[in-house]
């Protein structure tokens, strides 16, 4: 990429540190200000102010800092913060974390160059989400319904599925309506290269790779790189969306480890570590993520995200979890006991929630009985779940009749709704229809929480 920016200042390096350098601090230097490494060699580096103090100022080498002379290096400050190209020539390509090409394929010929902050979206001019983004897989479209504008985290655990899941929303997801323009932006941040290879190979494959673009970060880059990639992928979403009127979906995997080189980015400048050691700031930080989400009044795009994390030891009161928890608006949990019951997407439905759903389901947008349904599934499955239970404590042989319907319910609810092939796609109305199905297996007075006109409308009984 060129960075051919005005320079301000020429300094000489005093210390070094692991991958930070240290310098004198002068006037007008500003934090995430891009700079110039010159070594004693004659090759540059890029890297990044991230503190700046009366006595000091902080900078995050791209690269490290081993080959780093103190005596002899050189520092030029930019003047500007990291700008990366963006063009529409960007669908199907797949890059490093700094927006670099890393698929074999030509560079970029950008249409312009923008800042990897982005800017901030006036509160006044957001539009509420309303409109729905099917995904695909029941579990999500039908129960936890994602809508234009949301934010709606996916909360995993170490060795569940959830690399699959990101890549089959990939492959699925659209906007319903041909008129609409719709693309996906992937970044994995931090991940191993087996992990990257299966990305790349899965995006590469699939029918929709025209409408993505892939940002692929590997744990072996440094790590202000994988600071720089979620930002690196919303200034990319927010070109194709309020440059080109596109509805777009963000999908990050995995903000555990971008939350991790915040604290490795902290515990390098001795800063005083917060809850487990992460920064205090960290919940600033990642709103200055999410909060890039949303519609804005005049528009025609949108930016909805997904980041995914995984939650160490499977606690969902770890501070990663619980500040994402604070910003967004819901959440989708993945089931360890699901998943050894062979249950994919393993999805606990009674953990999750879309906050959002109600304003995007239903005539126009889904199907008018689709709120109905999805009350009356929930309700049910709770039912089953609350008497396996009962039975676990008093056995089966009192239970009644009612009771075992119930019970049943909640296995083919597991097996037959949440369960779905990888390479299953499922239309809302499929995904509703096969929410008929299994309340069909229930009495019918017990569905008092859908109306009789549905139940005459949409009920197998009367259906066939």
């Amino acid at each position: 990429m060129n960075y051919t920016l005005s320079i301000k200042e020429l300094r000489s390096v005093l210390s070094a540190k692991g991958s930070l350098l240290f310098i004198k601090s002068i006037p007008g230097v500003r934090y995430s200000e891009i700079v110039e490494v010159v070594l004693e060699s004659g090759e540059s580096r890029l890297g990044q102010v991230i503190d700046v103090s009366r006595d000091a100022t902080v900078i995050q080498v791209f690269g490290g800092v081993s080959e780093v002379n103190v005596k002899t290096s050189k520092v030029r400050f930019k003047g500007e913060s990291l700008r990366i190209p963006v063009s529409s020539d960007m669908f199907g390509r797949v890059m490093d974390g700094l927006g670099r090409p890393i698929d074999g394929g030509p560079n970029i010929i950008p249409e312009d160059f923008l800042d990897i902050n982005g800017v901030p979206i006036n509160p006044a001019s957001r539009l509420p989400p309303s409109e729905f983004i099917e995904t695909g897989v029941s579990s999500i479209d039908g129960l936890l319904s994602i809508v234009r504008g949301q934010k709606l985290p996916i909360f995993s655990g170490s060795g569940l599925p959830h690399n699959r899941i990101a890549t089959q929303i990939v492959r699925q997801a659209r906007v319903r309506g041909s008129e609409e323009r719709f693309a996906v932006v992937f970044a994995a941040i931090g991940v191993t290269y087996e992990d990257a290879y299966y990305f790349m190979n899965s995006l590469r494959t699939a029918s929709t790779i025209e409408n993505v673009v892939s940002i692929i970060n590997t744990a072996s880059a440094p790590t202000i790189e994988r600071i720089a990639t979620p930002r690196v992928a919303l200034t990319v979403a927010e070109f194709l969306a309020w440059r080109y009127d596109t509805h777009v979906l963000v999908l990050m995997v995995d903000i555990t480890n971008y939350c991790e080189a915040l604290r490795e980015l902290s515990a390098a400048r001795e800063e005083v570590p917060g809850r487990r050691g992460y920064p205090g700031y960290m919940y600033t930080d990642l709103a200055t993520i999410y909060e890039r989400a949303g519609r804005i009044n005049g528009k025609k795009g949108s930016i909805t995200q997904m980041p995914i994390l995984t939650m160490p030891d499977d606690d969902i009161t770890h501070p990663i979890p619980d500040l994402t928890g604070y910003i967004t608006e819901g959440q989708i949990v993945l089931s360890r006991d699901l998943f050894r019951k062979g249950v994919y997407p393993p999805v606990d439905v009674l953990l999750s929630l879309s906050r959002l759903m109600k304003d995007g389901i239903g005539t126009g947008k889904t199907r008018e009985d689709h709120y109905q349904v999805f009350m009356q599934l929930v309700s049910a499955y709770a039912e089953g779940q609350y008497l396996r239970e009962l039975t676990a404590i008093v056995g089966s042989e009192s239970l009644s009749d009612r009771d075992r319907k119930y019970l049943n319910f909640a296995d083919l609810f597991e097996r037959r709704f949440i369960n779905q092939g990888e390479f299953e796609r499922r239309s809302i109305e499929e995904t509703l229809n096969v929410g008929w199905d299994l309340l069909a297996t229930l009495p019918e007075d017990e569905l008092k929480l859908i109306g009789v006109d549905y139940i005459r409308k949409y009920h197998p009984k009367y259906r066939s």
